[in-house]
This record gives C-alpha cells, sequence and structure tokens, in this order.
C-alpha cells in the first residue's frame, strides 16, 4: 500500500458575487454567480456521469488543459481508467493548442497504475520527460506509484523505483512509503526496513500508511524483538496511529505471520472502535492458524457486538473454520445461522457452503445446497464437481460435468483438474486421454498441468507415456510435483530401478526432498525387498525433519512391515506424533500380516477410543488380520459394527475377508452359503475363488466342484487361470487325470495361462528376481543344487509317508 500520490480535489464549492457598490452591506439578498464551465464538469463527474461529462466538453470549441483534466480525473475516480487514458491520448493530439501539466501527468500515471499498463506508463514518462522541465513532487510520486503497480518482480527492472526516488530533489513521506512499498513487493525486506529507519533519521514523520507498509517486511524478519520496537514506535506517535483501524489490521497479521498469535489478540483487544475489516483479520488469524474453535467463538462475538454489522467475508471465514472442523451438526447449525441472515444467501456463501459440507464428508447435503441454488456461477459448478471427486464420487463428477457444458459453462483449468482427478481414481484411461486432447486443442496451460497428467497416466497404467511427458518437459520446467508425480508413478507400476534411475537425477538437480517424495519412494524398498536402503531413506527423512510427517511415519511403518521388521514398524508408529487413519490402518494390516491378530484389534480399539474414525479400508486391515490369525468370532462382530455403527457399506473387499476368515478355520460351508446369500452382489470371480481355495485346503472336492461351475459363469472370458490351476492340483491330488487333462485342455483351447510368480530377494546390495523355474540367474546351477540338498533333508522318511510324492510328467502344470 503505496498511497496514493495524486491528489484528486473535489470541484470548488460554488462562488458568490461580492456586493456591488451600489448595494447596502446589509442586504440579505445575494444573487449567486453563474457556475464555472469546470465546476459544472466536475460536479457531473462526481455523481458518477462521467461519460455525459465528456459529450459536454465535446461541445466545447477550445477546451483548457484545466478542462481535460477534469474529465481525465473524473474517469479515474468513476473506476474508468482505461477511458482517461483514451482521453489522454486524445488530448496528446490536440498538440500544440493545448499542453500537458503536472496534473495531467500525474493523474494519467494513476490510470497506467489502476490498469497495471506498464506500456502507457513508460509512454508517459517519456512525454513528462520532454514536455515537462521541472516535475513536481507530485508528479514523481505518481510515476513511482505506476512502477511499482505495474512491474511484476521477479524483472530486469528492479531498481527503475529507485533511479525515480534518487531523481527528486525533496522527498516526502509518499515518496519514502512508495520506496518501501517496493521493496516489500520485491520481497526486499531487510532493505524496507532499512529504508524506513533511513526515513526516521531525515526526520521525516511517518504516516499511518508507512507502518501499514513496513510492517509486512518487519514479520518476514522472524524476530519478535524488530516487531516490538516497531510496533512500540507506532504507539509513542500518538492515536492519530493507534486508531488507524489499517495499523491496528496490519499489526495483528504481522504478529500472526511471526506466530505469536496472543501478541495478535493483544492488539485486537486494545483497538476501541474496532469496524468489521479488523474482526475479519483476527478472525482469519485464527483460521490459518488452525485455532479453529477460537476462531468460531469470536465469530459468535462479532455476530452479536451491534456496533458492526458482519459482511461476507466474515461469513466465508466462519465456514473455513467450520470445515477445518469437520463437524457436520455445526456445519447445519451455521447453515441455518447463515440462512436467517440473508435474505436472499449470495452465491459466494452458497460456494463455501458447498466446500463446508464436502469437507465433513456429507457431499449429500453439498448436492442439496447446489441444487438449491437459483443461480450459479462456474466456481459453484467445480466446487461441486470437486466434491464428488475428491469424496470419491467419480462416475457423478464427470456426469456433473457434462450437464455444467450443457448449461453453458465453459471449462476452466480448475474443472480440468477435477477431470483428471476422477480420471486418475477410475483408472480411466479414455477420459484422461480426452482431458488432455481437451487441453492441447484449447491451449490452456496452468501450474502443475504435467504432475497431474503423469499421475494421471501412470494410475492408468501407461506409464511410457508419464515418461514421455516427464522427459519432454525439460529439468527447467520440472517443478517439485511433477518429479513426485514420476516417482511415484514409477513406484506404483512396479518399476522400482526407475524409481531410484529417476531420485538419484532430482537430488542431482539440487531439488530437495519433500514428505511426498519420500512417502512415494518407500514403497519401492519393500517392492525390491531393500531393507537397507529403505533404513537409509528413513535416516534421510530423519535429517530433513521429515519423519514425524504423518504421510512418511505411515510409509516407514508400510515398508518395515513389509520387509518383515514388524519391530522396527511398531516403533514408528508410537514414536509418531500425530496419527490419522492411514497410519492406523497401516500398522493393522502389519500385525495382521504377521499373524498378530489381537494386538491388530487391541490397535483398531485404541483407534475408536482416539476419536480417528476407521473408513473402508481399515477395515478391510482388521478383518484380514482376524482371517490370518484365525479370529473368526471377533472378526464376523466387527463385520457387524462397520455395518450398524460406522454405517460404512461392505464392498467386495470385506465380503472377501469374511469369506476367507470362514474357510480358513474349515467352516467351508458356511463360507459357500455366506457368498451364496449375497445374491447377484456376490457374483464376482474373487468371492467364489476364496471359496475354492478352502475347499482345496480342507479337501472338500464335492463343494469344489460345485463351486467351479459358479466359477465358470463370473469369469467371462477374464483369465482368471489360477482358479483353473486351483482345480486341477484338487484332481491331482485326489489322482483324477481325467478331470486333470479336462482342465488342461480347457486351459490351452482359451488360451488360458498362469501368471508366473515373481520374487526378490537383496544380497550384498544386490537385488535378486526369481520367477518359477528360472534359468537366467548366472549362479542358477548352485542355487538348484541348494535347493535340491534342502529338500531332501526337509523330505526325509516322515515326509514321505505323509506327502506321498506323484510324479506325472506328462500332465505336470508351468505355473
Amino acid at each position: 500500500m503505496a498511497g496514493s500520490a495524486l491528489p484528486l480535489p473535489p470541484p470548488p464549492p460554488l462562488s458568490f458575487h461580492s456586493p456591488q457598490p451600489n448595494q447596502t452591506r446589509h442586504s440579505s439578498t445575494f444573487t449567486p454567480q453563474t457556475p464555472s464551465i469546470r465546476s459544472r464538469l466536475s460536479r457531473i463527474c462526481q455523481d458518477g456521469n462521467p461519460q455525459l461529462a465528456r459529450q459536454l466538453f465535446d461541445a466545447i470549441p477550445k477546451p483548457t488543459t484545466v478542462l481535460w483534466n477534469t474529465i481525465i480525473i473524473g474517469f479515474i475516480c468513476n473506476n474508468l481508467p482505461h477511458e482517461a487514458l483514451l482521453f489522454y491520448s486524445r488530448m496528446k493530439k490536440t498538440a500544440p493548442f493545448t499542453k500537458c501539466d503536472a496534473y495531467t501527468y500525474s493523474s494519467t500515471l494513476k490510470a497506467c497504475a489502476e490498469t497495471k499498463n506498464l506500456k502507457a506508463g513508460k509512454a508517459v514518462h517519456c512525454h513528462l520527460i520532454r514536455c515537462l522541465q521541472n516535475s513536481s513532487r507530485v508528479v514523481h510520486n505518481s510515476l513511482m506509484n505506476m512502477y511499482v503497480s505495474c512491474l511484476n518482480p521477479p524483472g530486469s527492472e528492479y531498481d527503475v523505483v529507485r533511479k525515480v526516488f534518487d531523481s527528486m530533489r525533496r522527498k516526502n513521506v509518499v515518496a519514502w512509503n512508495t520506496l518501501v512499498s517496493w521493496y516489500v513487493k520485491t520481497e526486499r525486506y531487510a532493505e524496507a526496513c532499512r529504508q524506513f529507519a533511513i526515513m526516521m533519521r531525515m526526520e521525516i514523520k511517518p504516516s499511518p500508511v508507512s507502518f501499514v507498509n513496513v510492517f509486512p517486511a518487519v514479520a518476514s524478519s522472524r524476530s519478535i524483538k524488530k516487531a516490538n520496537v516497531f510496533y512500540g514506535l507506532m504507539l509513542k506517535l500518538g492515536d492519530e496511529y493507534v486508531k488507524d483501524l489499517f495499523v491496528v489490521s496490519s499489526a495483528i497479521s504481522m504478529y500472526a505471520e511471526l506466530g505469536d498469535i496472543e501478541a495478535s489478540r493483544r492488539v485486537f483487544d486494545s483497538c476501541v472502535e474496532k469496524n468489521i475489516e479488523v474482526w475479519n483479520t483476527m478472525i482469519g488469524v485464527y483460521v490459518q492458524n488452525e485455532y479453529l474453535v477460537e476462531s468460531i467463538d469470536l465469530f459468535l462475538e462479532a455476530i452479536r457486538s451491534k456496533e458492526i454489522v458482519s459482511d461476507e467475508v466474515t461469513f466465508l471465514l466462519a465456514a473455513s473454520a467450520v470445515s477445518a472442523l469437520q463437524q457436520v451438526e455445526l456445519g447445519r447449525q451455521f447453515h441455518g445461522f447463515v440462512s436467517k441472515n440473508f435474505q436472499e444467501l449470495p452465491v459466494v456463501i452458497f460456494n463455501s457452503l458447498m466446500v463446508m459440507y464436502s469437507r465433513c464428508g456429507s457431499v449429500d447435503e453439498s448436492f442439496a445446497v447446489f441444487v438449491s441454488m437459483q443461480e450459479r456461477d462456474v466456481v459453484s459448478w467445480n466446487t461441486m464437481i470437486s466434491a464428488f471427486v475428491q469424496n470419491g464420487l467419480d462416475d457423478e463428477g464427470l456426469m456433473l460435468v457434462y450437464e455444467m457444458q450443457k448449461q453453458g459453462f465453459m471449462i476452466d483449468y480448475i474443472t480440468v483438474t477435477a477431470l483428471l482427478s476422477a480420471a486418475s481414481n477410475l483408472r480411466n484411461k479414455e477420459i484422461g486421454k480426452q482431458t488432455h486432447g481437451f487441453l492441447i486443442r484449447q491451449g490452456i496451460q496452468f501450474e502443475g498441468m504435467n504432475s497431474y497428467l503423469i499421475d494421471m497416466y501412470a494410475k492408468s497404467g501407461l506409464i511410457r507415456i508419464s515418461q514421455k511427458l516427464f522427459e519432454r518437459s525439460g529439468y527447467a520446467e520440472r517443478d517439485q510435483a511433477t518429479w513426485n508425480s514420476m516417482l511415484s508413478g514409477y513406484t506404483q507400476n512396479g518399476h522400482t530401478e526407475e524409481t531410484f534411475v529417476v531420485f538419484r537425477k532430482m537430488l542431482e538437480q539440487n531439488i530437495r526432498p519433500n514428505a511426498i517424495t519420500v512417502a512415494s519412494i518407500l514403497p519401492a524398498c519393500s517392492q525390491i525387498g531393500s531393507f537397507d536402503l529403505g533404513k537409509q531413506l528413513h535416516g534421510f527423512s530423519v535429517r530433513q525433519y521429515l519423519d514425524q510427517n504423518v504421510f512418511v511415519a505411515s510409509a516407514l511403518v508400510d515398508m518395515y512391515s513389509k520387509s518383515g521388521a514388524i519391530k522396527y514398524a511398531e516403533n514408528m508408529f508410537y514414536q509418531t506424533k500425530e496419527r490419522n487413519s492411514v497410519t492406523y490402518t497401516t500398522m493393522i494390516l502389519g500385525y495382521g500380516q504377521h499373524g498378530m491378530g489381537e494386538r491388530a484389534i487391541s490397535l483398531f480399539l485404541s483407534m475408536e477410543e482416539s476419536g480417528i474414525k476407521p473408513d473402508a479400508i481399515t477395515f478391510v486391515a482388521v478383518l484380514s488380520a482376524c482371517s490370518y490369525s484365525g479370529l473368526v468370532d471377533e472378526g464376523l462382530g466387527i463385520f457387524e459394527e462397520m455395518r450398524e455403527v460406522y454405517n460404512i457399506q461392505p464392498s467386495n473387499e470385506h465380503y472377501c475377508c469374511v469369506t476367507d476368515m470362514l474357510g480358513r478355520v474349515g467352516r467351508v460351508d458356511e463360507a459357500y452359503e455366506f457368498v451364496k446369500g449375497l445374491g447377484e452382489e456376490g457374483n464376482i470371480a474373487e468371492l467364489w475363488g476364496s471359496v475354492l481355495g478352502a475347499c482345496k485346503l480342507h479337501g472338500e472336492i464335492e463343494l469344489a466342484e460345485t463351486v467351479s461351475e459358479k466359477l465358470a459363469k463370473v469369469d467371462k472370458g477374464k483369465n482368471f487361470s489360477g482358479y483353473h490351476v486351483l482345480l486341477s492340483n484338487m484332481y491331482a491330488e485326489e489322482q483324477n487325470w481325467t478331470s486333470v487333462d479336462r482342465l488342461r485342455r480347457g486351459m490351452r483351447e482359451k488360451g488360458l495361462r498362469k501368471e508366473v510368480g515373481r520374487s526378490g530377494i537383496e544380497v550384498a546390495g544386490n537385488v535378486n528376481c526369481f520367477v518359477s523355474r528360472d534359468q537366467e540367474h548366472p549362479q542358477s546351477d548352485e542355487i538348484y543344487d541348494v535347493i535340491e540338498g534342502l529338500a531332501k533333508d526337509m523330505r526325509g522318511d516322515s515326509y514321505l509317508t505323509t506327502f506321498p510324492i506323484v510324479v506325472t510328467p506328462s500332465l505336470e502344470l508351468e505355473e
């Protein structure tokens, strides 16, 4: 806030005749003089009719410079700076009959500043150098203000404002304010404070605007002591400064940026006559610093105050606080209160209510707000589309995009990001490609676009397209999000070696990894079985102060758990100060995979007690843990609790857990009846495949044949060859070679082939990968000799008695 250097004076009051000589001084009758043309034009502009003033001006044969200036200033005062510039251009064309003066240039420079028209501003600068021999301080101040407004740092013209400042013979406080604001804008905060100090030493008294400008620079110094010095100076200068509400708001923000929220509140409380902007500043400070309860309390105090009237910003800030609290009941109360306070809710308030309900997890109520709107803008559509996508309703989001276009609204980059996110979530490469094509055709570019595209293609399984986009972007164009998307894409698609190659390149480019980077790489360590590399990344995250980030902590727990180091995973979990549902779910899953079902259930119960609401994935983890450990009754109880207490509708994954749970402990008939009782919902291969696995485990050959018939109906050519192999092995154990031959023949006719298993182990820093019957490893002969020796030691006489070896070379299945 530089402070305007352009005085825009109102027209002088109407003048009156002096008494005529033949009139007595005691006469009560005065004849008013006819207002001057300038006064008339100025009055019309003040009434909000600058175009009418211009039409009257056009009727004047030879308008003077004063009249030209009146129209230019009239346009500016009525927020028509473009028209002011056009009128100035017209004035210049009348030269040499009309000469511009200091007021012409200062007012035109103000128009350039308001329109951010640097080219026009430079032209006016050239005009005044050629035409105005001795520029006044008003002109210099306007020139500085124009450059501060029009230049966007960083740029090559950093010092142009300083050059204008240095060219001034005499500098007033307005010039110093403009210079300080310029240094703040260009993020040279120490220099801004230094210039303020120089101004004080030159005994130029600061204005309230001086403190408004310098407080952001003080905040950036990260020094509470310096802030107290500047604030103390402001108090010393008296009531004019203390009672200035812009200064109060700026001081509140300064202390908040320094992290001293209590000092911000003291400044707020010391202000006697607060306006709504001061209230909003303090509420905003609470919201931004996550003092959510305090922000709600202050909002309630503001609306109860009879001295002020809350505006839209007040309600928007309160809506943000409610959203962050994620308490839907409080949101409903707030919605009712807002409806009572506005005869007709503004669109921006409707939009904030949609965001609030969405973040509270009530997307249905968010959509109800959307439907109730009489008028919608593009933000309304984007808000609702994003709410659907963020709450897992990707198909609904896509349909709303289609409806948005039907209603005549143009898709913008916000809509596109939602579309790409939906395509990523659905793993739908067609929608992703169409969206990418739309971006190319429309020439749309936005920050982070490459990272969205790379992520979308990677999640759709098109990792090579992601790679091409990444390589095409070039090092200079890649931001941290782009690197992270590529790393995550490689990891998700199992390209672990390429993950670490890209990570090494990222470090070579001096791109500092953040929490997302580490969380993206850690899963790759468990994929290749590199426990040591995982520990190195853990050490890196500790050194970079990233280990307490909830995403990094969750990834570390997952990595240690999958690497077999469950004790490391447990220690990491309990050392983490901030835990969310993902952290708990990862630890529960780790316990389950290591057969620690009771610990998994205990942690699940403590999660409930801590107030963290389990989601659908958490229940998959705890049900799996119950299945691995044979805790059937406990698992069935948790399954019922999920439906009745948490109102989470079971998915195929939950049904698979229950089926597997029953099948593992021999309750195969119950598992069969459970899946059969699901009706059409249970007609999926994974469920019947789980029953078939239980049949093999417990030798239920007759039931297996029934289940295999059901599998044949739901298979529908989706290459579920593993189930055919499973049933074939059951027949082989029963020595039913006719059925084995029939199944193998059917697999050959359908072109089915079981996917080859793959495993890896790290030895001396090298990862060795194997597949079934692998002959590619350079030490394969020695490996098979060791395996044969181990097999002989393991078998012995008792093994041969218990498990007879059936040699069937002609019918041997390739696995």
